[in-house]
């Protein structure tokens, strides 16, 4: 897999660019956004498969690298992109969500020194899969819990909501709430009649309906 990696700061590029490579990927390394949205559209052999792109990159350090992630998708619909971010902004998470598309992620930097989780992400966005933060879909849930409907959701419902929202399986939800996966179908059939989404057998589509019901 080639995957562009936009990271400014020396330390953390190289961390990355080691963990990918030794992960089995092709690493293109850039440290702005203009070679960042060259490298995301270059054609042939040189196309990359993902991206991992650092929020604020050169020259500006604002959202440079976020929008010329964006560009690139709006050229090449469907592009995967894993967004990296220091702080939890709501508003970067609603641009990269804003196409209804899949193949996106979201998450904070703490959460690159976990390898396995790091990998994952990069894997799952690769494949299609959406990937957000929990603290982003946390945010996201107290957000919508002032307007209502969240609130009707029980405890269980909620933590099955989180984990859907992050892009999990049926499978590793009931794994990592320690029940059966009938149990989190059941929760599941709930949580879409509540909050009145159409529901879907697709894990990625079912991860953007509840998420644009959350960033609405």
């Amino acid at each position: 897999m080639r995957v562009v990696l936009a990271e400014d700061l020396f330390l953390l590029r190289d961390g990355l660019i080691r963990t990918l490579q030794e992960h089995g990927c092709e690493v293109v390394a850039v440290d702005n956004g203009p070679s960042l949205l060259r490298a995301l559209l270059a054609e042939g052999d040189m196309a990359p498969d993902a991206a991992v792109v650092d929020v604020r990159l050169p020259p500006t350090f604002t959202d440079e690298g976020l929008q010329a992630a964006l560009e690139a998708r709006r050229r090449r619909p469907g592009l995967p992109v894993l967004i990296l971010s220091q702080y939890v902004e709501q508003l970067y998470a609603h641009e990269l969500l804003a196409g209804g598309e899949g193949a996106v992620g979201y998450l904070l930097k703490d959460r690159v020194t976990n390898t396995e989780q790091f990998i994952d992400a990069v894997r799952r966005v690769a494949a299609g899969g959406t990937v957000m933060d929990p603290q982003v879909i946390s945010k996201l849930l107290l957000r919508s819990d002032a307007r209502g409907r969240i609130g009707n959701l029980t405890q269980r419902e909620r933590d099955v909501l989180e984990l859907m929202a992050e892009g999990r399986s049926n499978a590793a939800i009931a794994g990592g709430l320690h029940i059966s996966e009938s149990a989190v179908a059941k929760h599941t059939a709930s949580i879409f009649s509540k909050l009145r989404i159409n529901p879907s057998a697709d894990d990625n589509r079912r991860v953007l309906a509840v998420l644009a019901y959350l960033k609405r």
